[in-house]
């Protein structure tokens, strides 16, 4: 009976100790549901395409501008009375002008487009995270119920040798003490699954009762050991970057804006009028109407200071998003040292925690053979139980720990 009990246990010992690579086809699954149903996302898009809109706004001439005249007291002329006037007249900017603001507005247009790269970027890794957190509260659920099935398996065993007069039943209640604290972190575990469940079914946008489908085993993302390239990477595709890039050639073209919006401007127009017959002439062109075409007129921005003060703004905006730029290259720079940390960090701990698995598995296989034949070392065996649990625990945290570190490091990279 006890050779049996103790065959039982170490089988369910082994069973989850090893880790199995699986492909994360449903992951990217959930993050094209996420890409098309995520309102943040939504938002920052029609953002987007709001901003695109202002082009045309921006790049295209004034409205022409028509004119009507009565007279009430009719203009008498050689050729008759003048009762009405009409006219139409067109502003154009100065050469290139329009180019100048249409450039800046598609600019902006750009910078805002980043700017919803950036935030599905960021979904992307939020919803990697929440899946990955997910996973480990569902394989930490698993893991403490295999654990509290081990510990009923000793309590049998220690019920046997109680029964046989060759244990105390001190044993017995030692393992009651476990399972009574095992029993309290699983409840834990349930209630943090059911946050992360909520959470990550929000950020696609869809029903909480929804289930998770996820891995029995968690595979493991890796990282390129070339720091600086992957450093050089960053700086090149991170969409905040980008982003700041767009803006800076804005204010660049707004001061070219600024300076053509300093010179003259021209209207072009035409004007008729109307005139009725005089009777008492006889000239050919009595009551004839009178077309005056073209007039021309030019706008001449006299007052220097407003177009010295859109200059300089400009030019202010454009030192601003070069210090902006490389500020935000300078937190680029420690936020990915520190993820890279971090990685390392979670790499020695899985090997680390593997190790120890094994370690105590086997010294606990000693011990459990040992205590069914003297009775003996019963409490370290549930501390090595304890120490195991806590191993395996800590493993899958670590894998947790790695891919989320390179789904941040992919944020940082724009993917």
């Amino acid at each position: 009976m006890i050779n049996k009990i103790l065959k039982i246990s170490l089988v369910l010992l082994l069973s989850f100790s090893g880790i199995a690579q699986e492909n994360n086809e449903v992951l990217e699954e959930y993050l094209k549901i996420a890409a098309e149903n995520n309102p943040g996302l939504k938002a920052k898009f029609n953002d987007y395409m709001a901003a695109m809109e202002k082009v045309p706004q921006v790049g295209t001439l004034p409205d022409p501008q028509f004119v009507f005249g009565y007279f009430i007291n009719p203009i008498e002329t050689r050729v008759g009375p003048q009762r009405a006037t009409l006219g139409l007249k067109q502003a154009f900017p100065w050469f290139g002008l329009l180019g100048a603001k249409a450039d800046v507005a598609s600019e902006m247009a750009k910078a805002n487009y980043e700017i919803f790269e950036n935030t599905k970027s960021n979904l992307f890794f939020e919803v990697k995270t929440a899946y990955y957190n997910y996973y480990f509260t569902e394989k930490a659920i698993q893991i403490t119920r295999d654990n509290m099935e081990i510990l009923r398996i000793f309590k049998n065993l220690s019920l046997v040798k109680i029964e046989a007069g060759n244990a105390s039943i001190v044993d017995e209640l030692r393992v009651e003490l476990e399972l009574n604290d095992l029993e309290n972190q699983l409840a834990l575990f349930i209630d943090t699954k059911k946050v992360f469940k909520n959470k990550f079914n929000n950020l696609l946008n869809r029903d909480n009762s929804i289930i998770i489908d996820v891995p029995e085993n968690l595979w493991q993302d890796d990282l390129p050991n070339e720091n600086l390239t992957l450093l050089d990477s960053i700086y090149s595709n991170n969409h905040e970057i980008k982003s700041i890039d767009h803006k800076l050639n804005a204010f660049i073209n707004q001061e070219v804006a600024a300076k053509k919006e300093g010179l003259p401007k021209f209207n072009v127009g035409i004007n008729y009028i109307i005139v009725d017959k005089n009777p008492g002439s006889t000239a050919s062109d009595n009551g004839n109407d009178a077309l005056m075409f073209p007039s021309i007129g030019v706008t001449i921005p006299i007052y220097r200071r407003k177009y010295k003060a859109m200059i300089k703004e400009a030019q202010y905006q454009q030192v601003a998003e070069v210090a902006r730029k490389v500020n935000k290259q300078n937190t680029l720079n420690t936020v990915f040292v520190n993820i890279y940390k971090d990685y390392s960090d979670s790499e020695r701990r899985i090997f680390l925690n593997k190790k120890q698995s094994g370690i105590a598995n086997k010294v606990l296989d000693i011990l459990i053979t040992s205590y069914s034949t003297n009775s003996k070392d019963f409490e370290e065996i549930l501390r090595i139980e304890r120490q195991l649990l806590r191993y395996k625990l800590a493993e899958q945290k670590a894998i947790t720990d790695k891919n989320a570190a390179v789904a941040f490091v992919n944020y940082l990279l724009g993917n």
